[in-house]
């Protein structure tokens, strides 16, 4: 697979393109079960067909600089007559035109260009509950987001504590558990809203899922009755601690150690790009306390805690130093390097009791970790949606909005299509989770095409803004900033194309 990176890649985007039209088609008909299959949604699923076989067949860029074709895959002019059928030709050559990007895009303006983001759900709870996320962001979010992007602030306390409120922090943990019990394509929902108004409070539950989901799935009973509800009530803000300056997806590689005197553990090395670093309580900490040649059988986890930090001092813990990353967008959070220097943790911290079992737990929390990613993706992408709508309906060019040209209702027309591919590519690997069947190459497929589409969608609407678009003032140039990200957290492109090419060449064995 190494040797033929480009072909085992670009199978994957191709077969991730496969799956997003067998689930936008899955829209529709859903759709179409509830009456809900209107024009706006019938020109999405014509759209949405008619680029992505144009594209299957003449090329799909899978980065800025690459495009895979089907010759790449070793497929000939044969293989490519077959897939030319006449449905498929007239879909190439008349589906995605110029008249149905035009109609579109007037039917999104008729419609307030969010309004069909609903449908295909049809769970009363699951509607109600993202109406009142949408109406949190809506009032309490966008509003200062960009001046906590501008200003490089914290997201302050009191949002946090209405997200606790909203029970964001236990969404997918039982009531036992002092969560709500929802499944995962609430949270996928409830994510996507938040990051529509942040990416960062869309984020903030990031690692609290992550952390509850390994507490629940291989913590100690103690350490459930400990962490658990406090997580969920926002109580408690864990942090995930895995990279190492010279460690990203290698985790078999990690350096930093554990050794364990008497009672304590000793924690020595340094980590980076550890988000919201120095505000949190509780750190999910991979170490070595095996052999460096034990590879990834020689991790473990703690639940190590921290005091909360301050501008003034981060890292007030013994044994703990840090400093800030600054970075381009992704703000509210901070980003940070943090050095560990007989930093300790007593023993009941491993997490469920055992050594050498870090990889493996960290493993079985990819799958939630990715569709979460694919679902902030999603939310910023439908910001960068609505921003654009919303700045060509009310920018005039020659006595007429920007909406009225036909390339820049093109370029909203196909962002909503491809929005819409993205949701529903990220609600099917979510309905996966919750059906409790193994979905790393669905979680995978949905983080691969959701990331590019957020990008792409921000870019564009960068462009139909023209050169307020490039203004710091102006909210799009957050969102453009906030969507270079996910292309590389959570696993790159290139990262989760190999694990979709393994997966489906191996068969999952």
């Amino acid at each position: 697979m190494e040797k033929n990176q480009f072909a085992a890649h670009g199978f994957a985007w191709f077969a991730t393109y496969a799956q997003g039209l067998r689930q936008i088609l899955h829209w529709a008909e859903q759709c179409a079960a509830n009456n809900q299959l209107g024009p706006l949604e019938q020109l999405i699923l014509q759209i949405s067909f008619g680029e992505y076989t144009s594209q299957l067949l003449g090329g799909i860029p899978i980065s800025a600089s690459e495009i895979v074709r089907p010759h790449d895959l070793g497929l000939d002019d044969e293989d490519t007559a077959a897939f030319l059928t006449p449905p498929v030709r007239t879909l190439i050559e008349q589906a995605n035109s110029a008249a149905a990007r035009q109609a579109l895009s007037d039917l999104i303006v008729q419609t307030h260009h969010g309004s069909f983001g609903e449908h295909g759900i049809h769970d009363e709870a699951l509607l109600l509950a993202r109406q009142q996320f949408s109406r949190f962001v809506d009032e309490q979010v966008i509003p200062p987001a960009q001046s906590w992007h501008l200003n490089n602030d914290l997201i302050p306390r009191e949002i946090i504590q209405r997200m606790a409120d909203l029970g964001v922090f236990g969404l997918t943990l039982p009531e036992d558990d002092g969560g709500l019990g929802l499944g995962k394509i609430a949270m996928a929902m409830i994510t996507e809203e938040l990051s529509r108004g942040s990416l960062a409070v869309g984020s903030l539950s990031t690692r609290s899922e992550i952390a509850a989901e390994l507490i629940r799935a291989h913590g100690t009973q103690q350490q459930q009755q400990k962490y658990l509800a406090k997580i969920a009530a926002g109580e408690i803000l864990p942090t995930a601690v895995f990279t190492e300056p010279d460690v990203g997806s290698d985790i078999a590689s990690i350096k930093t150690r554990a050794i364990r005197n008497g009672d304590a553990y000793a924690i020595t090395g340094n980590k980076t790009w550890i988000t919201h670093g120095a505000r949190a309580d509780l750190m999910t900490l991979l170490v070595r306390t095996g052999s460096p040649k034990d590879g990834y059988k020689g991790l473990s986890m703690f639940l190590a805690e921290k005091p909360p930090g301050t501008e003034q001092d981060p890292f007030p813990a013994n044994g703990m130093s840090g400093q800030e990353i600054e970075v381009l967008g992704y703000r509210g959070m901070k980003e940070f390097e943090i050095a560990f220097d007989g930093f300790t943790v007593p023993v009941d911290a491993l997490l469920g009791g055992e050594e050498g079992q870090g990889f493996k737990q960290l493993m079985a929390t990819f799958e939630t970790a990715r569709i979460q990613t694919a679902a902030r993706s999603v939310g910023v992408a439908q910001s960068a949606l609505e921003l654009a709508f919303q700045y060509a309906e009310d920018r005039k060019q020659f006595s007429k909005p920007l909406t009225a040209y036909p390339r820049i209702a093109g370029k909203l027309a196909f962002m909503a299509a491809e929005t819409m591919m993205a949701r529903q590519l990220t609600y099917f690997a979510a309905r996966e989770k919750d059906s409790g069947k193994r979905c790393d190459i669905e979680a995978g497929m949905a983080k691969l095409l959701a990331a590019r589409i957020a990008w792409t969608n921000a870019d564009s609407a960068v462009q139909i803004f023209g050169g307020m678009g490039y203004a710091l003032e102006t909210p799009i140039s957050r969102v453009l900033c906030d969507a270079r990200i996910l292309n590389i957290f959570e696993g790159t492109a290139e990262i989760q194309a190999q694990i979709i090419a393994r997966g489906l060449i191996g068969n999952r064995n």
